[in-house]
């Protein structure tokens, strides 16, 4: 490839993850329960919800990665030639979106049988694998769109390193099964996994998961994710919508203390999902990532970010476990950054100081009224950290310690994965294993 390819490549790779927090995410229809409108906003705006990994995904890369990338390109990687080239029977919409019937056949071995779910990347679909005795799969579909191609090339190759390096399926991380390209359309396939950890707080009426609950979900989210950051990528996309259930079938039963029916999982295992956006720690690091209710400070005042920023959005995560409810509705940057002054207190004027974002600074403090009306909303949805507690039991005084560690403001200081792990928080969990591997 020569080096004219290489820079055309490149700059549609970074114009491709520069669109990531821009675009819209999936959508799905029929869902009953309540919503946090403030929620659903900012998904539509800059989330990526996708029970089988969805992707928004482009980037400037080194030039070994582009040599790697290479592979992948098919002769025909140009899109427009790939609608020219298109037989009778293959027909995109005015999106770019493959249009698809259940009962065709994908690759003489991929039956379409159900619709998962849809984004600005492309759908989802379920499909029975006729080489592997009709197992079901999940395929996602990209767009025949030229910069939906890099990006799901990016993260097929994310997705290669990551079963290379876990053959032994130890760490949670979903599996791509296998990937190719249908007229111009790239499709990757997975396996197919149950709901997301908040299509289910979402279809179980937002009702909390429990203190044990959340343990289990956590060490295997934790691993999982320092899985990727000892080798030296950061997800940059943790949030509950990438985190599903194996099996998300449940009991229900009914809650005394709720006065309502609940849903009780049969199993907690889970995996980690969506890959499209992750980056290696050489790898161009663009200012924006993560979706909103995630997003470390750091990242929102444009001071640099690294893996620390997963340990942020996983603490954000295990507290929306706890409550059910996502700790920062917002849709602006600003009072995203005076919702957590409320809940953790000021941020550090070291770190406003170096900020590049000036207009949230003034006299190296945030520059936010109270007295406002937002302020008002503020103060009316945001409490200090601790008097989220439920219970005053040691096992909670530990769940939020090991959250005050994670939501620590400066990233240098904030408590890695593999701090997080030994944790006492995860004692139980530890002597578990113990009882069964002494």
């Amino acid at each position: 490839m020569c080096a004219i390819d290489r820079c055309h490549i490149s700059s549609k790779r970074l114009e491709c993850r520069e669109h990531r927090a821009r675009e819209a995410s999936l959508e799905h229809s029929g869902y009953k329960g309540r919503v946090d409108p403030v929620r659903e906003t900012e998904r539509e705006k800059d989330g990526n919800h996708c029970s089988q990994s969805s992707t928004h995904r482009g980037r400037s890369r080194r030039s070994s990665r582009e040599r790697q990338r290479s592979r992948h390109r098919s002769p025909r990687s140009d899109s427009r030639s790939h609608r020219r080239k298109r037989t009778k029977s293959i027909e995109d919409d005015e999106e770019g979106h493959l249009v698809y019937h259940n009962g065709d056949m994908l690759r003489a071995r991929y039956e379409i049988i159900g619709t998962l779910g849809e984004g600005a990347f492309g759908k989802v679909v379920e499909c029975l694998d006729h080489s592997k005795s009709n197992v079901r799969v999940a395929l996602k579909i990209i767009k025949n769109i030229e910069r939906y191609r890099e990006a799901a090339l990016s993260e097929v190759d994310v997705l290669e390193r990551i079963n290379s390096l876990d053959e032994e399926k130890t760490f949670a991380c979903v599996r791509m099964l296998d990937w190719f390209d249908h007229h111009g359309h790239i499709c990757i396939v997975f396996e197919l996994l149950g709901l997301s950890t908040y299509d289910f707080l979402k279809e179980n009426g937002f009702m909390p998961f429990s203190l044990n609950q959340i343990r289990c979900m956590a060490d295997q989210i934790f691993r999982a994710v320092q899985f990727l950051h000892r080798n030296k990528l950061t997800h940059t996309d943790l949030k509950p919508e990438n985190i599903l259930f194996v099996d998300s079938n449940y009991d229900m039963k009914y809650n005394f203390k709720m006065k309502r029916d609940e849903r009780t999982l049969k199993r907690l295992d889970v995996k980690v999902v969506d890959f499209g956006n992750a980056t290696y720690d050489h790898e161009h690091h663009t200012s924006v990532v993560s979706t909103r209710h995630y997003r470390a400070p750091e990242v929102i005042l444009e001071l640099g970010w690294n893996q620390a920023c997963d340990v942020w959005s996983l603490g954000c995560i295990l507290i929306e476990f706890y409550l059910g409810l996502t700790l920062f509705q917002t849709h602006d940057s600003k009072e995203h950054l005076a919702m957590m002054e409320r809940v953790l207190g000021p941020i550090p004027a070291h770190l406003l100081q170096k900020a590049r974002k000036r207009r949230y600074v003034h006299h190296d403090k945030l520059d936010w009224d109270e007295h406002s009306s937002a302020g008002r909303y503020v103060r009316k949805h945001c409490k200090p950290l601790k008097q989220y507690m439920s219970s005053k039991t040691p096992e909670h005084e530990l769940l939020f310690d090991l959250l005050q560690k994670m939501m620590e403001y400066d990233s240098s200081k904030r408590i890695t994965l593999e701090q997080a792990i030994g944790h006492p928080f995860f004692n139980p969990i530890r002597k578990e294993r113990n009882l069964f591997h002494p």
